[in-house]
C-alpha cells in the first residue's frame, strides 16, 4: 500500500509541474512573440536611420559645393571690379561691370534658391531635417536593442525554470518581458524620453 501512495504522489507531482511547464511554456511563446516584433521593429529603424544619414551626408556634401562655386565666383567678381577701376575705355569698363553682376547674382543664387530649393541655405534646412530624421530612427532602434535583450534573457530564464523547476526564474522571466514590452513602447512613442529625463 505505502507504494500505491508514493506512486500517486508522483503522480500529483507530475500532474503539477507539466500544468507548470504548460504556463511557462506560454510565456516563451509570449516572449519569443515580443522578441519577433522587437527586432523587426529595430531592423526597420537601423534601415531608416542609415538611409537619413546618407541623404545628410549628400545635402552636406552639395551644401559644400555650392560654396566653393559661391566663393570662386564671389572672388572672381572681385578680382573683376578692381580691374574694372582702372579700365580707361568705357566700353571694357562697362563689359567688365556687366560681367562682375553676372558672377554677383549667380553668387547670390548659390547662397539661396528657393525656387529649386538647392541654395546653401535651403540645402543646410534639408540636411539638418534629414540629421533629425536620422537620430529619431537611432533613439527608436536603441530601445528596441534594449527591449529585444530583455526578451530574449527573460527567454533563458523561463527555459531554466522548465529544466530547474525553480518558479522564481519564470516570474523574472515575466518581469523582464514586461520591462521589454514598456521599453518597445517608448521606442515606438516617445523616443527622446529617456534623454530629456537625463
Amino acid at each position: 500500500m505505502p507504494e500505491a501512495t508514493e506512486q500517486m504522489d508522483h503522480a500529483i507531482h507530475a500532474e503539477h509541474a507539466s500544468h507548470s511547464n504548460r504556463k511557462i511554456g506560454l510565456v516563451i511563446a509570449v516572449l519569443a512573440l515580443f522578441l519577433s516584433f522587437s527586432e523587426t521593429l529595430g531592423k526597420s529603424a537601423q534601415t531608416e536611420a542609415i538611409s537619413a544619414n546618407v541623404e545628410s551626408s549628400n545635402l552636406w556634401a552639395f551644401f559644400q559645393a555650392k560654396t566653393v562655386r559661391m566663393t570662386m565666383v564671389r572672388t572672381a567678381a572681385e578680382e573683376l571690379k578692381l580691374t574694372a577701376e582702372n579700365a580707361s575705355d568705357p566700353a571694357v569698363k562697362a563689359a567688365m561691370e556687366k560681367q562682375i553682376d553676372v558672377w554677383q547674382k549667380n553668387a547670390a543664387r548659390y547662397d539661396s534658391e528657393p525656387d529649386t530649393s538647392e541654395g546653401r541655405k535651403e540645402l543646410a534646412a534639408h540636411a539638418k531635417e534629414a540629421e533629425a530624421s536620422r537620430d529619431l530612427a537611432m533613439a527608436k532602434y536603441h530601445h528596441y536593442e534594449i527591449a529585444s535583450a530583455a526578451f530574449q534573457i527573460g527567454i533563458v530564464l523561463a527555459s531554466a525554470a522548465v529544466i530547474t523547476e525553480v518558479i522564481g526564474l519564470a516570474w523574472f522571466a515575466g518581469i523582464l518581458g514586461l520591462a521589454g514590452i514598456i521599453v518597445t513602447a517608448l521606442g515606438l512613442f516617445a523616443p527622446h524620453l529617456a534623454h530629456q529625463l537625463l
